[in-house]
């Protein structure tokens, strides 16, 4: 190994370690801060310390580009949009920042010269699991595309001490450990001590009257935290612009109290300290309890406060703006209901802090604020118990009492004979218990409401906001999701990258629908056979690493069948498993049966109180237990449960796949996101009409989409007339079949009882008519094999549905978001 000292880069000036691409310069840069901040001897130095280097020497070269970008848009001469997410999962920096920069060649070599590989340096870095899913997924594609398209911007959301937790699967059951994720530091961001606002918790109000006469109100918390801010940058791929994410850490205002210590209180010395952390310190905690429902809440609100806090601040001090220019100088979105306190929290700000008149506040709160909603599940539209929020943010409650007095007289204005419809479009519930209910704050708070899909959209103007939108309809719309080119096809699939490159150049890094000029060479046998080699290379890619976390072998050569999403009922993996179980009686049944060997690989998390999940993943890893132990079937079947799935290992599996699982019950996804990564890296879908499924079959080809299943409105009616799963059970023998095997303890050593939950749930209830669906699925899977047989045409239909999708860049996305709700143009940054 080189040794740091001997840097023979002499010709290396001092400036340029600190912003030279070259690699001379990045191993002048390194070399540095092995030295100078890493402060190891060179005989200790260990891989992570070379990752800890190479990051804060590219981390030196954003900063070249950061302040340049912050200080162009601090004036406000540009319109700025800021996005409110309590999840942003930005997934590891390193190599997405090399990426962008175009140093990764640079990078290697450099690490090479010192005796160092660029791919072990990569693997070091811990992911901040600051999220669930696609939710905080799509968060970070848009941060990413708002700097690639040099649109100004902050995104906005809380630095969580411990993330999503990390899962283990021990005997086929989850387990969560502690997400550590700062165990090691965090070199790519940036404390900023001196960017601290006060947040306020429970308390009450007063009125009083001020010097003018004018009627106001106070709020008096009853405890104060402070929220300081840590800064990541976010480079936009191929431009100078560099954009900001600022997260939130809690602290108490007083952290050390010196008088109980030198009275010997140990504990009430730093007691304050360790109250204000907890409201930082998990991501989503368990809300079951009330505990975890007030913790919750004060999450929401903390991260919003500041945020909005930190816009006034720099509206008003900085750019020296007057506030009813607000509007047009900032455009802030609400990432689903998370952050809908916001609406309450800004005219508490307005009226109460700046002494905004209520009408005019009001004007410039909904001018403001846009709001994207991400589901139509009813229970994942936030509701808070009217007596708990009272508790903990009164003036936010009275605040909300007067918006709703007053938007309910539209209503009543507007639909004068419909008393009922006042109930239901109410910001308080009365249903179970009076309830605050934040997806109509958000609504009625902002100027444009957007669902995530097509048909998504259409389903919320007809269901869940349909009232709303009869009130509003020019404010309703629909941004289709997206997903970035950069990290989910030119980072985690270089294979690909570069025959794209060669075949057509690189253009579609930044205009995802240029791929369209590879559609002629789904004819090409030479283009076939590289397509092939690169699938099969990103196929022995992820069978390596299956091997070193799970045992289990697999064969590259055979189809990769994956389904990788949060585990829930809707998503039904447990529909998925039913297949599974289909083959091996198939092939127990009948004696020299051959099938097209296929692997089925699942990812993906239960909420930790969520039973029934836990439960599926326990009747996956069972069923994969029996079948890749079993001589008779593992010839044709493995079954895989690939633990704590993420950003990082997402990168090995969305270019392995053959075959994309996207098999919601149909109206029950908003639009999902994995199924467009899945389609950029070549997969074929097999997929029920559901979210953005449409759209991805409308722009692939019917033809190159596996349908089955049920629509939305056959889902309706035959939820409408009473659906029987036992009707469907009867009348299917191959299903009774695969049910009593799961019933009599084929999978579970003989125990009829562990599955048994998951069991009566199909046959009982089925609330998400798996076994409605059965029969098409597979029926379809069947079909898929035949497909798969064809190799070539297998392959056509792989190529034409990367080349195909286009739309689902978020690139894409982020643009009909800047031109049709934000208003935000593109900003030229000077180096």
């Amino acid at each position: 190994m080189t040794d740091v000292t001997d840097r023979q880069t002499q010709e290396i000036p001092t400036g340029l370690s600190r912003t030279g691409m070259t690699a001379n310069a990045l191993k002048a840069a390194i070399s540095d801060h092995l030295l100078y901040s890493i402060c190891r001897p060179a005989a200790v130095l260990t891989t992570q310390n070379y990752y800890t280097a190479l990051a804060l020497a590219v981390r030196d070269r954003l900063q070249g580009r950061w302040m340049p970008t912050t200080q162009t848009f601090l004036d406000l001469s540009k319109k700025v949009t800021c996005y409110l997410s309590a999840e942003f999962l930005m997934g590891p920096q390193l190599g997405n920042n090399l990426l962008n920069l175009g140093i990764e060649e640079s990078a290697r070599e450099a690490l090479a010269d010192l005796g160092q590989d660029l791919d072990a340096v990569l693997a070091c870095e811990e992911e901040p699991g600051l999220g669930n899913g696609g939710l905080g997924r799509l968060a970070a594609c848009y941060l990413d595309s708002l700097a690639t398209l040099q649109r100004p911007s902050i995104g906005y959301g809380i630095r969580y001490e411990f993330g999503i937790f990390d899962q283990e699967i021990h005997e086929g059951w989850q387990i969560e450990r502690t997400d550590n994720w700062l165990s090691s530091g965090n070199p790519w961001e940036v404390y900023k001590p001196d960017m601290n606002y006060s947040a306020g918790w429970a308390g009450h109000t007063e009125q009083y009257v001020d010097v003018a006469g004018h009627f106001r109100v106070r709020w008096v918390p009853g405890h104060v935290v402070k929220g300081v801010g840590y800064d990541t940058a976010v480079q936009g791929y191929g431009v100078p612009n560099c954009n900001t994410l600022t997260l939130w850490s809690a602290r108490a205002i007083e952290s050390f109290a010196l008088e109980a210590f030198n009275t010997g209180d140990y504990y009430k010395a730093v007691e304050q300290e360790v109250t204000a952390e907890t409201v930082t310190k998990v991501l989503y905690p368990n809300d079951e309890p009330e505990i975890g429902k007030r913790l919750r809440l004060a999450q929401q609100y903390f991260f919003v406060t500041c945020s909005l806090q930190d816009i006034l601040r720099i509206h008003l001090e900085v750019a020296g703006r007057p506030l009813r220019e607000l509007p047009d100088q900032w455009a802030v979105q609400l990432n689903d209901t998370h952050p809908s306190i916001a609406v309450a929290e800004l005219m508490r700000l307005l009226v109460d802090e700046h002494h905004v008149h209520w009408d005019e506040a009001w004007d410039i709160t909904v001018r403001t604020f846009g709001y994207t909603n991400h589901t139509l599940l009813p229970e994942a539209l936030e509701t808070w118990p009217l007596r708990l929020f009272d508790e903990s943010l009164p003036r936010h409650l009275e605040i909300i009492y007067e918006i709703n007095n007053h938007f309910l007289e539209q209503v009543r204005t507007r639909f004068p004979d419909d008393p009922d419809r006042v109930s239901r479009m109410s910001l308080i519930g009365e249903d179970g218990g009076k309830c605050v209910r934040m997806a109509h704050l958000a609504t009625v708070g902002s100027h444009r409401i957007n669902g995530v899909a097509a048909l998504h959209s259409e389903l919320l103007k007809a269901s869940v906001l349909k009232d709303f939108y009869e009130m509003w309809p020019d404010r309703f719309g629909n941004i289709t999701n997206g997903v970035t080119p950069r990290r989910f096809l030119a980072l985690s699939n270089p294979g690909l990258r570069d025959l794209f490159n060669e075949t057509i150049g690189d253009g579609w890094l930044t205009d995802l629908y240029k791929l369209r000029e590879l559609e002629p060479y789904a004819e090409d046998p030479e283009f076939l056979k590289r397509w092939r080699a690169v699938k099969r290379a990103n196929k022995s890619r992820l069978a390596e690493y299956v091997h070193t976390t799970t045992g289990i072998e697999l064969d590259p050569t055979w189809m990769y069948d994956i389904q990788v999403k949060r585990i829930h009922e809707y998503k039904r993996q447990h529909l998925n498993a039913l297949h599974i179980v289909t083959l091996y009686h198939r092939l127990k049944t009948q004696p020299g049966l051959v099938i097209p060997p296929r692997v089925f690989i699942f990812g993906g998390k239960a909420a930790p109180g969520y039973f029934m999940a836990k439960r599926i993943i326990k009747l996956i890893t069972a069923i994969g237990a029996t079948v890749n132990n079993d001589p008779d079937v593992n010839r044709f079947l493995r079954v895989v449960f690939l633990p704590n799935f993420n950003v990082k290992n997402a990168h090995l599996v969305y270019p392995a796949a053959n075959l994309s699982e996207q098999i919601s019950t149909a109206g029950k996804e908003a639009s999902g996101t994995g199924n467009m990564k899945f389609m950029m890296n070549g997969a074929l879908t097999v997929g029920t009409l559901d979210g953005a499924n449409v759209e991805i079959r409308e722009e692939a080809g019917a033809e190159n989409f596996f349908l089955f299943g049920l629509t939305v409105e056959e889902v309706e009616q035959l939820q409408a007339t009473g659906y029987r799963p036992a009707d469907y059970i009867e009348r299917n023998a191959e299903l009774t079949a695969v049910l009593q095997l799961i019933s009599d303890g084929t999978f579970t050593h003989g125990d009829t009882e562990i599955l048994r939950p998951v069991l009566d749930s199909l046959v009982f209830h089925d609330p998400f008519l798996a076994l409605a669906d059965y029969a098409s699925y597979i029926e379809c899977q069947d079909r898929i094999s035949r497909v798969w047989n064809d190799r070539d045409h297998w392959s056509k239909m792989s190529i034409l549905n990367a080349a195909r999708s286009g739309k689902f860049s978020s690139d894409r996305a982020i643009r009909e978001y800047c031109d049709e709700i934000w208003n935000v143009g593109p900003m030229g940054v000077n180096l």
